[in-house]
Order: C-alpha cells, then sequence, then structure tokens
C-alpha cells in the first residue's frame, strides 16, 4: 500500500466503524473473492496482508450496508450471489460507494480503480462526476438518497449526500 492508500484506507475502515459496520482484522485464506476482504455474518474481515486495492473494502461495505437492517446479520460473500435483490444491490453499493468517497473526501477511484468493475471502475466513476445516477433510484427507494430533483417529494437529500448510511 502506498502512504497515500493508506491513509485513505485508515479514513475508510473509520468511517465503516462509525457508520456500525463491524470490522475485523484477521488472516483469510487465499481465495476470497476479492483478496483480502470477506463479508461474513453482516461483518467485513479484512487481511491487510492479501488486500491488493484498497478501496475495495468501502464497495464490500456498501453491500452490507445497503442490505434491510433485519438481513445484515445474515449476509456472507456467499449468499450475495443467491439474494434475490442482488442485481439492485450491486447497483446501491457501487453508488454508495461512491457517496462515501465523496463524504470522506477520497479520490473516487480509491474504490473505481483501473483494476475494479472488470476493468470498468474509471468508466463508473466518470459517469458519476458527470451526474450519472447508476443505482441511485434504489437509494431513493430505500430512503437513504434522492435523485437530483427528487429530494423536496421524497425528504431526502440529493446523491450523493446521504440520509443514513445503513438501510434501515
Amino acid at each position: 500500500m502506498t502512504k497515500n492508500e493508506a491513509a485513505s484506507f485508515d479514513i475508510a475502515v473509520d468511517f465503516i466503524w462509525a457508520i456500525g459496520i463491524p470490522v475485523i482484522f484477521a488472516e483469510l485464506p487465499p481465495d476470497t473473492f476479492l483478496p483480502g476482504a470477506l463479508i461474513q455474518n453482516g461483518q467485513l474481515i479484512i487481511d491487510k496482508s492479501q488486500l491488493r486495492y484498497p478501496g475495495d473494502i468501502l464497495h464490500e461495505a456498501g453491500h452490507i450496508a445497503v442490505v434491510p437492517a433485519s438481513e445484515r446479520a445474515t449476509l456472507h460473500n456467499d449468499n450475495i450471489p443467491l439474494r434475490m435483490q442482488r442485481e439492485g444491490e450491486e447497483m446501491m453499493a457501487v453508488a454508495w460507494s461512491y457517496a462515501a468517497c465523496l463524504y470522506l473526501d477520497l479520490d473516487p477511484h480509491f474504490v473505481f480503480h483501473e483494476h475494479g468493475y472488470k476493468g470498468n471502475g474509471k468508466k463508473i466513476a466518470a459517469n458519476f462526476d458527470n451526474g450519472g445516477m447508476f443505482g441511485v433510484s434504489m437509494l431513493q427507494y430505500a430512503g437513504m438518497s434522492a435523485e437530483p430533483g427528487k429530494a423536496d417529494h421524497h425528504g431526502l437529500p440529493e446523491f450523493p449526500d446521504m440520509a443514513r448510511w445503513l438501510r434501515a
């Protein structure tokens, strides 16, 4: 990890803890979906020795954050692909992690790096930078943020501002 990545990583970990997502540092097997990061029982497990891209932890935290509170403790890497709302939750986690970067004053490329999102990380960040709203309508549905122009109607702040970081 570069010095800048390490500082951003520490900011992200502090934020994840502060919003109520447990972060546990532990040794992980080398075959996790994202090397060095694992979701287990609604907690984020991090193995810093294997973590290739420290910004990935914000996206993983986003997965935990956008799941309904009643289901959060059952969330695990193995059951995420089987969830009925998996595609919507993925889009929400993408938007959530972009909003988190801006809130934390981190460069969005910390999460949306060139090696993530099947090589489309930079394109996704550019989409948001240029006013794209990928996943925001679902954050609005969950009562977390509103699409631009709809904040008054829904009583939520406009994206990228968030009313809450964890779904109720």
